[in-house]
Order: C-alpha cells, then structure tokens, then sequence
C-alpha cells in the first residue's frame, strides 16, 4: 500500500511538472527584433594586411616609404651616430687591459677531445698577435684627425671614428676607416677620450689617451 502511494505521488509530481512547462510556453510572447544584429566574422588578418600592401603599392605609397627608409639606412651609413660620452683628452692617461676570458664550459674538438675545461682562463695573445694598432679619434675633430693621419699610415693601423664620415673620408683621403658603431669598442676598452691608441703590449693590450699639444696636432 505504501509503495503503492508513493508511486501515486511520483506520478502526480511528474504530471504538475509536465503541466507548468506547458502553462509557460502558452505565455510565452515574441517580442520581435530589439535591434539590427550582424553575423560574427573574424576578418583574416593576413588577407587585411595584403590587401593594405596591394592598395599602397597600386597608390604609390609603397614605393615613396622604400624610397624614405633607402634614404635614412644610406644617411646611418654615411654619417652613423656618433658614440656618446666621449671628449677630447685633456691629460695622457694609460692602463693595460687584460683580454683573458674564463671559459662557462668545455670545448672539445670535432672527436669529442678535449681542448680546454670549464674554468680554465684562456688568453688571445697566447695564440695571435694583433700587428696593427686601434687609433680611436673624433672624425669631426680636425686636430685629431690630422694628427692620425700623418702619424700612422694604412699598414700600421686601424683608424677607428667615434663621430663623423668614415665614408666621407675614405673618398677623401683614398685610405680605409672603420667606425665603432654603438661605442662598444670603446666602451670594452674603457676609453672616455679621444684620441686613444690600443696595442698590443705582450699578454696584455696597452690603452692610451692621448693630450694632443697645439704643435703635436699640427
């Protein structure tokens, strides 16, 4: 009998169930379109930029923003900028600059032998000797660059501007310059005036800065 009721009361709670889901769809009203909708497309992003080229090219604007980077990467060349921080010496300093690294892990041959270990200081000048000097001086400076000039000829050293036109000058004066583009020559060395010389002194490379007198840069 029990089961019975329970089973009556199953069946009643089911048929209420049934009959409210069917009382709220008879009451249900379409309110019509609350507004414009539009269909959710993602554009392609390659396509858009394609696209964008095609117009710029077929406009000319391609061509004119090829011309203006050709013009500025040209000017860098010619005339990079100029290494900050430095200045003309106004004393002779000199100091000796030690190029030994200490190695971060072993280097092995191509047969897996080994060359050098893990830690072990391991110097350049033990293997090279560097037979020309690095003259470092300010291209926009005409004392130095008479002074460099005269004093070393294109054998003997590497002529290294901090500002101004090694292009410039190698039409100039028909002889190679070299620019030390970001300062990282001079910053390795730690040279903060110009001129400076860098040679080889033995195991070590001497660096020194140079006070050019009126009648030494003459």
């Amino acid at each position: 009998m029990r089961r019975l009721l329970s089973g009556t009361g199953m069946l009643c709670a089911l048929v209420g169930t049934v009959l409210l889901i069917v009382s709220i769809g008879a009451g249900a009203k379409d309110y019509g379109q609350a507004g414009q909708t539009f269909p959710i497309i993602e554009p392609d992003l390659l396509a858009t930029i394609e696209n964008r080229l095609r117009h710029a090219e077929a406009s000319g604007e391609l061509a004119r923003m090829n011309e203006r980077f050709a013009r500025r990467v040209e000017a860098k060349v010619r005339k990079p900028d100029p290494v900050s921080g430095l200045s003309p010496a106004d004393r002779t300093r000199e100091w000796d600059f030690d190029p030994s690294v200490i190695l971060e892990r072993d280097i092995r041959d191509l047969k897996g032998r080994l060359i050098a270990a893990a830690g072990q200081k391991i110097n350049p000048l033990d293997f090279l000797k560097i037979a020309q000097d690095l003259v470092f001086i300010d291209g926009e400076n005409p004392a130095q660059m008479r002074w460099a000039t005269s004093r070393y000829g294109e054998s003997q050293a590497k002529l290294i501007l901090v500002a101004g036109s090694p292009i410039e000058e190698m039409t100039r004066r028909q002889r190679r310059f070299y620019f030390d583009q970001q300062g990282r020559l001079s910053a390795k060395f730690g040279i903060q005036h110009t001129p400076a010389v860098v040679k080889q002194a033995g195991k070590v490379m001497r660096v020194t800065e140079i006070l050019l007198e009126k009648g030494r840069a003459s």
